[in-house]
C-alpha cells in the first residue's frame, strides 16, 4: 500500500506492506485524515518528542531510524476483521475511532508509532471495541473532524466551568476553534477570542465567538467582564506565551493550557502566586467525549465545513505541511489517501 511516511526527518511517499489485523483488530481503508498541528510539531521537533517520551512513564518513544506514518484524525471504511474478533459492523461501514490500539499491557498510541501506521496511509488497523459508526448522512470529511473537536470539548470539560465565567480563547487555530465551539455549546458567553490572523478571527466568529480581538491592536484581557472569574484557554503553545498570560490575567483566573509547546519555556511563578491563578494542563479526551463530538457533528451543532480549507492526496502531504504555516491560507487540510 502507499503511504506518506516520516523518514529521515522528511515526508516521503512510498509503499509499505499492507497491515494484517490480529485478534481484536480491524483492517480499514482510510477515507480522510486531518493534518494536526501536533503532526507539524512532530516533524519539526521529533527528537525533542522522543526525549520527553523517554522521561515520561508509560510513553513509548518513536524510533526515528524507522518509518513512521502520522495521522490520528481519521474516518475510515471497514474492510476486514482479524481472527476471533466480533464482526459488530458490516464491511463497508464508515467508522471513526480514538487513535489507540488496545494491547494486553494497555493502550498504545497511533500516528506517532513505529508499530501502527496512522491515517496518511491507504490502509490501517483499528481496535474493534473503539470503532464508532459514522451516523447516516454525516459527510466523511466532517466525520474526520471528530478527533480535533473532541480535544476542544475535553479542554472545556477539564476547565470545570460553572457557566458563570468570562472565557477568553488565546489562539484561533484548530484547537482554539474547537474550544470556542465547545464553549458555545455549553452556553458560556460572551466568548472573547484573540488571534493575529484576520482569517482565524473570522472563523472564530463563525464557530461561536462573541468578540474577536487582534492582540497587535488591543488587549483581549480588557474585553473580559470585570465581575466574573476569567477562564483563559491558551491554545497556541509557543515559548513565552504562558508567562504573558500570567502577567495579563486578572486575579483568580483559571488558565487551561491546550496549546502544545514543544520547546523548554520559562515562567515566573510569583505572578501566578500574587494573583492566585489556577493552572490546568489538558491532553486528549475521554471515550465519552469522543463519541459526543461525533454526535455533535452529525447533529449539525458545529460548522464543520468552515474548518476545511483543502484536501490533498498522499503526494500532497509534504506540501500541505508547508502550506499550513500560513494561517491566512489554511485551517484544516484533509489527506485522502485514495486520491
Amino acid at each position: 500500500m502507499r503511504a506518506a511516511i516520516f523518514r529521515g526527518g522528511d515526508i516521503v511517499v512510498d509503499t509499505l506492506p499492507a497491515p494484517v489485523p490480529g485478534v481484536g483488530q480491524v483492517l480499514v481503508k482510510t477515507l480522510a485524515c486531518g493534518i494536526c498541528g501536533s503532526d507539524l510539531h512532530a516533524a519539526k521537533h521529533a527528537h525533542r518528542m522522543v526525549a520527553v517520551a523517554r522521561r515520561t512513564p508509560g510513553r513509548v518513544p518513536m524510533d526515528l531510524s524507522r518509518d513512521i506514518v502520522f495521522g490520528h484524525e481519521f474516518c475510515c471504511e471497514v474492510l476486514d476483521y482479524g481472527p476471533q474478533t466480533e464482526r459488530r459492523l458490516k464491511v463497508g461501514t464508515r467508522v471513526c475511532a480514538m487513535p489507540l490500539m488496545i494491547e494486553a499491557d494497555g493502550p498504545k498510541g497511533m500516528g506517532y508509532s513505529n508499530t501502527y501506521v496512522g491515517g496518511y496511509a491507504e490502509q490501517m488497523l483499528l481496535s474493534a471495541p473503539l470503532m464508532l459508526e459514522v451516523p447516516n448522512g454525516l459527510p466523511t470529511e466532517h466525520a474526520a473532524l471528530t478527533e480535533p473537536l473532541a480535544v476542544g470539548v475535553h479542554a472545556v470539560e477539564k476547565g470545570a466551568l460553572t457557566g458563570e465565567e468570562a472565557p477568553l480563547v488565546v489562539g484561533c487555530g484548530p484547537v482554539g476553534l474547537a474550544v470556542i465551539a465547545a464553549l458555545r455549546l455549553k452556553g458560556i458567553k460572551p466568548i472573547v477570542a484573540a488571534d493575529f490572523s484576520p482569517k482565524r478571527r473570522e472563523l472564530a466568529l463563525k464557530l461561536g465567538a462573541d468578540v474577536v480581538v487582534d492582540p497587535a491592536q488591543e488587549s483581549p484581557y480588557a474585553k473580559l467582564a470585570a465581575d466574573r472569574r476569567a477562564a483563559i484557554f491558551e491554545c497556541v503553545g509557543v515559548p513565552g506565551l504562558l508567562q504573558q498570560v500570567f502577567e495579563k490575567a486578572p486575579r483568580d483566573a483559571r488558565i487551561i493550557v491546550a496549546g502544545v509547546c514543544m520547546e523548554p519555556d520559562t515562567i515566573e511563578p510569583m505572578f501566578a502566586i500574587f494573583k492566585e491563578l489556577n493552572l490546568q494542563f489538558v491532553l486528549g479526551y475521554t471515550p465519552e467525549e469522543f463519541a459526543r463530538s461525533l454526535r455533535l457533528l452529525a447533529d449539525g451543532k458545529v460548522d464543520a465545513e468552515a474548518l476545511i480549507t483543502s484536501k490533498v492526496g498522499l503526494d500532497g502531504v509534504k506540501g500541505a505541511f508547508e502550506a499550513l504555516a500560513n494561517p491566512e491560507r489554511h485551517t484544516k487540510i484533509l489527506v485522502e489517501p485514495w486520491r
